[in-house]
């Protein structure tokens, strides 16, 4: 990246990211966002969420406009609550991918993301508060035509390390598998469905190169960012292979590691 150019993208991850370990935007954090806005720079979260889960987000960052939702499968506008692009698992894969969860995982617990709901079936007992008006329990995910933005794979003994390890050879060229950090989940995404990738696409759309984006991210779905940015920071508390895979470090989500960099961008 040009030291004399200023990062026209801002392109970060929300959890153990942007969001301190009690889920907020901090006031250091908000401030250093809308410096940035105001330097002309687009603010992009590019999460693993849903679009339910980041508009209070972005209200509290003080940020609209567009967001990449789980893990790049679908393209949100945050002023309109419109999903604008999505990118979908087919139903015959998934399928296929179930099955070879299963047999990988005895008793792994299935569940799919719709953009708009989560459908779990019963070995699928992840809750999270705030999520639970939008879940409804099913026999199967792979029955009805509900579209299919992401399989999510749940099994509570292992790590998501060792899940991956288990299933990707399995699956290999059949969906994108990846974790985002949350203890015994993957996360299952049609084939060249990535964060990246999409950012790539709506960088396009503006005319903006990969060198003009900062990106910040702290797990394995982070990384192809990390790396396509101009200039990726992995936070403190990355995952271990992100940290490994990246030259650039800030400080932890607790010590404000997005905001630190963007004060010394953005002056």
């Amino acid at each position: 990246m040009c030291n004399t150019t200023l990062p026209r993208i801002v392109a970060t991850d929300l959890d153990g990211t942007l969001l301190n370990s009690s889920g907020v935007i901090t006031p250091r954090t908000r401030k250093a966002l809308q410096r940035a806005r105001a330097a002309g720079a687009e603010i992009v979260f590019v999460t693993a969420r849903a679009p339910r889960g980041i508009r209070a987000i972005a209200r509290q960052a003080g940020v609209s406009g567009t967001a990449i939702c789980s893990n790049g499968a679908i393209v949100y506008d945050l002023a309109t609550d419109e999903i604008t692009a999505s990118h979908l698992l087919d139903r015959a894969a998934a399928r296929s991918i179930g099955q070879a969860l299963s047999e990988a995982l005895p008793g792994v617990g299935l569940a799919v993301e719709t953009g708009r709901n989560l459908l779990t079936e019963a070995a699928y007992t992840r809750r999270i508060e705030d999520d639970l008006a939008y879940h409804r329990e099913v026999s199967s995910v792979f029955d009805g035509d509900d579209p299919i933005v992401k399989l999510l794979a749940l099994s509570p003994g292992h790590t998501a390390d060792e899940m991956f390890t288990a299933v990707i050879a399995a699956i290999e060229g059949q969906a994108e598998v990846t974790h985002s950090g949350v203890n015994g989940l993957l996360e299952i995404s049609a084939p060249g469905v990535t964060k990246a990738g999409t950012l790539d696409a709506l960088c396009r759309e503006r005319g903006v190169e990969s060198g003009e984006v900062v990106a910040f991210g702290d797990m394995p779905n982070d990384l192809a960012v990390l790396t396509y940015a101009g200039a990726g920071y992995a936070m403190a508390n990355a995952h271990h292979l992100v940290l490994a895979a990246t030259e650039r470090r800030t400080l932890s989500n607790d010590e404000d590691g997005v905001a630190a960099v963007l004060e010394d961008l953005y002056g």
